[in-house]
């Protein structure tokens, strides 16, 4: 998916948790993870993770895997 400034502002808008949570349980072939935006969904997954890595290691057990 092209990332327009309308992707970009969503997906600042959403929290760590939201990201994670898309990621991870999206289905395959979902536009929002492939192509620019997937790209830049994932750049934002890793700032956080960086930044905050303890916190992200907590959420990501909370979320778990279905």
């Amino acid at each position: 998916m092209e990332l327009t400034f309308e992707n970009r502002k969503y997906i600042n808008s959403l929290s760590y948790t939201q990201l994670l949570t898309e990621w991870r349980f999206s289905p395959s072939g979902n536009p929002w993870m492939e192509g620019p935006t997937g790209a830049y969904w994932s750049q934002e997954l890793a700032i956080f993770k960086r930044d905050f890595s303890e916190e992200a290691i907590i959420i990501s057990k909370q979320i778990g895997w279905k």
